[in-house]
C-alpha cells in the first residue's frame, strides 16, 4: 500500500528535523592557546573539556589546541570575536584591547596577596569582568591564575634603577608598556613564541613572567637571574564566542559554567605547587639565581598608573576601588 504523498512528505520533514536537531545537539568547540601541552593551563583546560563532555553526555566536546596552533593570542581573540573560532585562552593583559575592564586587574601591585587576588576573581567583581565583554562578541567563563610575574634576564633587577636602558619584552598591553616605562625600562612587545630566541640573541635584555616561563618555555636556558619583584598577578582567561554560547541549550550552558568553575578552583589550588617546583628546577637544573627583592621602590614608581587608568573610564575607576576594598575582606 502506497503512503499518501502528504503523509510521506510530513514524515520526511519530521525525520529531517529530528536529524538536524540531533546534529545541532552535538558539537565540538575548538579552544586555542599558546602554551605547551605540559603547561598547567593546558592540563586544566583538558580537565574542563572532560567535565563538559561528562556533564552533557557527550553533546558538547572541547578540543584543546596548544602551542598557538590556531593563531597567536591576539589572532585567536579576533577569530573568537568574529565567530570563526569557538574558544580561546588569552590573558588579562592582552584582553585590555578587547574589553577595558581587564585593565583594572592588570595594575601593578593592585593585589596585596594571593588571597586578595582569589577573592577578586572568585567573587562578584570577577564575574562582572568576565561578563563585561558580551557586547564585544565574547564572554569569559573562567580565570586561571598564573601567579605573580617578575623580571628575569642576564642580570638581577633589584630596584627600578636596574631597569634603566634595559629592553624588556612585554605583552602588547598598554598597562604592561606603561609599567615598564615608569620603572625606567624600554618596553618591547614581542610575541611569546619568539621570546626565547629574542633573549638568546639579545633582541631584548629581559622579560617578565611567572616562574614556569623558566622551565616550561625553557627561558632559564637563556636567562641566569630571576628577581622576585612580583609586580603583577595577571590571570589567563578562558573565553567563548557569543555564537558558540548562544548555540548551546540552557542546560549545556549551565554545564559549561559548572565545568569552568571547577577548573578555576582546581587550577588555583594546584598553582602554588607548580610555581614552587619551577623555581626549584630552575635553580637546581638550569643554574638560575633567584633574588628576593625589596618591592617598596617598585610600588612607589608605578603609583601614577592608578590615577591614569582610573581617569580613562568611570567604570574602571569603580572597579579599582572595589578591588582595593576587597583587600581588607581577604585579610590582606
Amino acid at each position: 500500500m502506497t503512503m499518501p504523498i502528504f503523509k510521506a512528505t510530513t514524515a520526511l520533514v519530521a525525520l529531517s528535523a529530528a536529524m538536524t536537531t540531533a546534529a545541532a545537539a552535538q558539537s565540538t568547540l575548538r579552544l586555542n592557546h599558546n602554551n605547551p601541552p605540559d603547561h598547567p593551563t593546558h592540563i586544566s583546560m583538558e580537565f574542563m573539556a572532560d567535565r563538559v563532555a561528562e556533564l552533557t553526555d557527550g553533546e558538547i566536546r572541547i578540543q584543546v589546541f596548544p602551542n598557538a596552533q590556531l593563531g597567536t593570542q591576539r589572532e585567536s581573540m579576533e577569530l573568537v570575536q568574529n565567530c570563526a573560532l569557538e574558544m580561546a585562552r588569552s590573558n588579562a593583559s592582552e584582553l585590555e584591547a578587547f574589553e577595558e575592564s581587564y585593565s583594572a586587574i592588570n595594575l601593578p601591585y593592585i593585589f596585596d596577596s594571593e588571597e586578595h587576588f582569589e577573592a577578586v576573581i572568585s567573587g562578584d567583581v570577577g564575574r562582572e569582568i568576565l561578563d563585561a565583554s558580551v557586547d564585544n562578541g565574547f564572554r569569559g567563563i573562567a580565570f586561571l591564575t598564573e601567579g605573580a610575574r617578575s623580571f628575569y634576564g642576564q642580570k638581577p633587577i633589584l630596584s627600578p634603577a636596574d631597569l634603566e636602558g634595559v629592553k624588556v619584552r612585554v605583552q602588547p598591553s598598554p598597562s604592561a608598556i606603561r609599567m615598564v616605562e615608569l620603572l625606567g625600562g624600554s618596553p618591547t612587545p614581542i610575541p611569546w613564541g619568539e621570546l626565547y630566541s629574542a633573549l638568546q640573541q639579545g633582541v631584548v635584555d629581559a622579560a617578565e613572567n611567572n616562574p614556569t616561563a623558566l622551565t616550561n618555555a625553557r627561558h632559564g636556558e637563556v636567562s641566569s637571574h630571576f628577581s622576585l619583584d612580583e609586580h603583577t598577578i595577571i590571570p589567563s582567561v578562558v573565553v567563548i564566542s557569543n555564537c558558540a554560547w548562544d548555540d548551546m541549550t540552557p542546560d549545556q550552558q549551565e554545564a559549561m559554567r559548572t565545568a569552568a568553575a571547577e577548573m578555576q578552583v582546581r587550577h588555583g589550588e594546584d598553582w602554588g605547587k607548580v610555581s614552587d617546583a619551577a623555581l626549584e628546577e630552575a635553580q637546581a637544573d638550569m643554574g638560575v639565581t633567584i633574588h628576593e627583592v625589596d618591592k617598596a621602590p617598585f610600588v612607589a614608581a608605578v603609583q601614577p598608573m592608578f590615577d591614569e587608568v582610573a581617569a580613562q573610564s568611570d567604570a574602571v575607576a569603580a572597579l579599582i576601588e572595589r578591588i582595593q576594598a576587597l583587600a581588607e575582606d581577604s585579610g590582606s
